[in-house]
């Protein structure tokens, strides 16, 4: 019995590392061209956090800008009540062009962010697997350089997000929000 159980945690915990090793990456990513304002249009994730801020959450604007080390820092403005606050995280870069290393210093979550497709000029869909010792959680992202994605861009990133296990509740679309976070925030 011992051995069993074991041995079906084994596959499970395999599955787990095999469906996150699953997640692709742009073939030929190239980070400068990734850089510049992008607004969030959708966000889908199975976390906790998710699940209670959703009825809440609005479009926000990410701006990434290359460091001098090559790493990517991204500043996410967003509505909070009727103010606007400010977000700059470190994506550090890895072996692997188009992925990304971050840690929470707020929580001490660690982020495995992958660049999944992008055209550089439209949309970036953005994949992240989060570990904390709470648990794991899944969040993919829809950047577009506009307020308005092709329904097409909308429905991929809802087919790829099914595809990494979230269900239609955990995926948004998100509301417009007014000009003042054109960067006046």
């Amino acid at each position: 019995m011992h051995a069993t159980l074991l041995g079906i945690l084994g596959l499970a915990l395999l599955g787990a590392l095999h469906a996150q090793d699953g997640v692709p990456v742009q073939t030929d990513f190239q980070q400068d061209k990734l850089t510049g304002r992008w607004y969030s249009i959708g966000l889908a994730s199975n976390s906790n956090w998710f699940k209670e801020k959703k009825h809440l959450m609005k479009m926000c604007t990410t701006v990434i800008s290359a460091t001098a080390d090559g790493n990517l820092e991204v500043t996410s403005t967003y509505p909070k009540g009727d103010q606007c606050e400010k977000r700059n995280s470190l994506y550090t870069k890895t072996e692997q062009p188009g992925r990304f290393s971050y840690t929470s210093p707020r929580w001490g979550s660690k982020h495995d962010i992958r660049v999944v497709e992008t055209n550089y000029e439209e949309y970036a869909l953005v994949a992240t697997q989060i570990s904390k010792s709470t648990g794991s959680s899944t969040m993919v992202l829809l950047y577009s350089r506009t307020k308005e994605l092709s329904p097409e861009r909308l429905e991929r990133f809802t087919q790829f997000s099914r595809e990494q296990g979230l269900t239609d509740e955990e995926i948004l679309i998100l509301p417009q929000t007014g000009e003042r976070l054109e960067g006046r925030g």
